[in-house]
């Protein structure tokens, strides 16, 4: 694999250079240039999970589209192992990765391996999950997340009547009793998804439409560690035994992802919620169990965020570094990681409910109808 111009230039000579790459695994961190071929040139991704159906779609999304342009890829998941995810990603540096697109299980895990990336002149893509606490983080493609978190509260007060669709005030007036879930404490975008939709739902809790009878409502109490659906349908049962043995209901619940909404809803319908009376219960993701859900008038939404759009950004990134150029980034103020602002693309998000998810799901190809139906993806 040619060896990147700027690397020749700073070793001082090609003899030196040579040995340099053939120490570190076909010239790691090449970085690519104008000269190279595709098939020249290597792409780790490294993904969290294949737990999620999600992760699954993302890192085939990304591979297929890398591979279609002739490069090389090494996809892994790393099984929500952080010890996993940071061995894996050593040996993609090791084996001469030419960029990494990474989406970190604990975001503040891998500053070892960054700088070993970035010592090899490797460009990081953070993918989806903010990588924070190292400058060593090129880019970032996502959604936005705090809009996200934002949609998911506005889904709540439509879903109990508080507001319309189209943003107005509904006829509903509560008092509903709600609960307040949020994602994994060491997942940058956790914060983000509660924190927008902390701040949509405030004033109706400072009103007394919402009451969380919990009384439960800062992240840290209510956050499920590895967005795990078992964690959630616990703290869903045991919220009803300690905050719901008095007879009132629940009217709904804050679920900043289907997995979890799962969960939630399973607690909710041992407990024997049925029917009209069963909560309102948000989602993120759009998985196709969850959009069965939906489609079926157990789970009330979801916000979908277009998995192939996402894996389309962070190729015509990983692209433009292979090439010596600067991504083309749509927010720079946004992201501090905790030691620098990074470059990001953002892309926008839909939230689904059941008159949704025809138009939105499956006229855009994302899912058949015979897959919501049967809540499986072929």
């Amino acid at each position: 694999m040619p060896v990147n111009r700027k690397i020749l230039a700073a070793l001082g000579s090609a003899v030196l250079a040579l040995s340099m790459a053939a120490c570190s695994g076909e010239g790691a961190g090449s970085g690519g240039n104008d000269g190279d071929k595709p098939a020249d040139l290597t792409i780790g991704v490294s993904m969290p999970t294949q737990t999620s159906e999600r992760w699954i779609a993302d890192g085939n999304s990304v591979k297929e589209k890398l591979e279609a342009k002739g490069y090389k890829v090494d996809l892994q998941y790393a099984g929500d192992d952080i010890p996993t995810q940071s061995q894996q990603v050593d040996q993609m540096i090791t084996r001469g990765a030419d960029v990494l697109i990474i989406a970190a299980i604990d975001g503040t895990a891998l500053s070892g391996q960054l700088q070993a990336a970035a010592d090899a002149k490797i460009p990081v893509i953070a993918y989806d999950r903010l990588i924070r606490d190292s400058p060593n983080v090129d880019f970032y493609v996502s959604f936005d997340n705090f809009k996200v978190g934002v949609a998911q509260a506005t889904a709540l007060l439509v879903g109990l009547g508080v507001q319309t669709k189209d943003g107005a005030k509904g006829e509903a007036k509560g008092p509903f009793n709600v609960e307040l879930f949020a994602g994994s404490l060491d997942d940058n975008n956790a914060h983000f998804f509660f924190n927008g939709a902390m701040e949509t739902l405030k004033p109706f809790i400072d009103d007394g439409t919402l009451k969380v009878k919990s009384g439960q409502t800062a992240i840290d109490k209510v956050a499920i560690l590895r967005w795990q659906q078992e964690g959630a349908q616990k703290r869903m049962e045991d919220l009803l035994t300690s905050s719901y043995n008095d007879g009132t209901k629940v009217d709904g619940v804050l679920s900043p992802y289907d997995g979890l909404s799962r969960g939630i809803i399973t607690a909710l319908q041992n407990a024997g919620y049925r029917g009209a009376e069963f909560p309102v219960v948000t989602g993120q993701d759009a998985e196709i169990a969850s959009v069965k859900l939906i489609d079926d008038g157990v789970q009330s939404s979801t916000i979908f965020k277009d998995t192939r759009l996402l894996a389309e950004q962070a190729v015509i990134a990983g692209e433009a570094f292979l090439t010596d150029k600067t991504p083309q980034a749509n927010d720079t103020e946004t992201y501090n990681n905790g030691v620098k602002v990074v470059p990001s693309y953002l892309l926008p998000v839909q939230t689904v409910y059941k008159d949704d998810i025809k138009p939105v799901l499956i006229d855009s190809g994302y899912f058949t109808a015979e897959e919501v139906a049967a809540g499986q993806a072929g």
